[in-house]
């Protein structure tokens, strides 16, 4: 059943993939907009063959441990009584979960290290999507094992989140507009432009993949200003295509802060710290950025 329902979704999501995308690089080249170059294509590709690798590798691990932590299921849902109820419940289960998997990423810098890959890009188009964190498969799982323990099946689990990363793909274009009321629930593509910006007042916003509820709530929320026009990338870009650079620099970068004559706790700040900390004040993390920022409008 599982195998068919993976079926589905590959003879599903490749032809949803092959037009859109090749719609946009049609509209891309008739109106002169340049949303893709040919490096950057590659890149994206040579990504997400990364993770889709690792991730083929480790999925017997991680379906094995969410069915160790399903046998331990203190309540549950019966999928064929209420199959409506099951999966809508699942969604939004699990789209909270990755909201919270989206933030750490975004906010500790050890894992900031794995998903930058996914930001490093200066371009910003439908291939983005796709790429990946290139070692986020290694741990994914373990903020799904709620799931299991409320009695989702995992094969359920994992064929949820391969589905909801069909429409987080597909709100990776500058081609779409604002989408009115739809805003206020669901993530668009102009909040996920907000959410691959480098501009300061944008830095960690809109995490959510499918609902952008999680970030009204939990104060990570901001929408695209026509004042602000969006520029994609990271704070300091890594102007490098080189297959090594692109997946380890920010290993790197923690690796040379880490042989500085600083004490331990320095140390676990360098690298469970949210990016940009600094024991000297010589980087800044995105609040120090907003902050300083703030004192210069108010100063104006």
């Amino acid at each position: 059943m599982n195998e068919f329902r993976e079926a589905f979704l590959i003879k599903l999501s490749i032809p949803i993939y092959t037009i859109v995308i090749g719609i946009e690089i049609l509209y891309s080249y008739l109106h002169h907009k340049k949303y893709y170059t040919t490096k950057g294509l590659l890149a994206n590709v040579y990504l997400t063959s990364l993770n889709f690798s690792l991730d083929i590798l480790v999925r017997g691990i991680c379906l094995g441990v969410l069915w160790f932590f399903y046998q331990f299921q203190f309540c549950s849902i019966n999928k064929l009584t209420h199959p409506i109820l099951y999966w809508t419940l699942l969604l939004i289960s699990q789209d909270f979960l990755f909201y919270w998997l989206h933030r750490v990423d975004h906010y500790c810098r050890l894992f900031w290290a794995v998903h930058v890959t996914h930001h490093s890009s200066e371009e910003f188009n439908l291939t983005v999507g796709f790429r990946s964190s290139v070692f986020q498969p290694l741990y994914r799982f373990m903020y799904f094992i709620p799931l299991s323990l409320v009695g989702f099946n995992p094969l359920d689990v994992m064929f949820m989140y391969a589905a909801t990363q069909i429409y987080g793909i597909l709100i990776h274009t500058k081609t779409v507009g604002k989408l009115g009321v739809i805003e206020w629930v669901m993530s668009t593509p102009s909040h996920h432009r907000v959410h691959h910006a480098s501009n300061t007042i944008y830095l960690d916003k809109n995490m959510g993949m499918v609902f952008i509820i999680w970030d009204r709530l939990f104060g990570t929320f901001a929408k695209e200003e026509e004042r602000e026009k969006v520029v994609y990338g990271l704070t300091q870009n890594i102007n490098t295509y080189n297959p090594v650079s692109m997946v380890f620099h920010e290993w790197k970068a923690i690796r040379d802060d880490l042989k500085k004559d600083i004490t331990f706790k320095d140390k676990l700040y360098y690298v469970f710290g949210p990016p940009g900390w600094s024991h000297d004040d010589s980087k800044q993390t995105a609040k120090q950025m907003r902050d300083a920022l703030n004192k210069e409008l108010i100063k104006k």
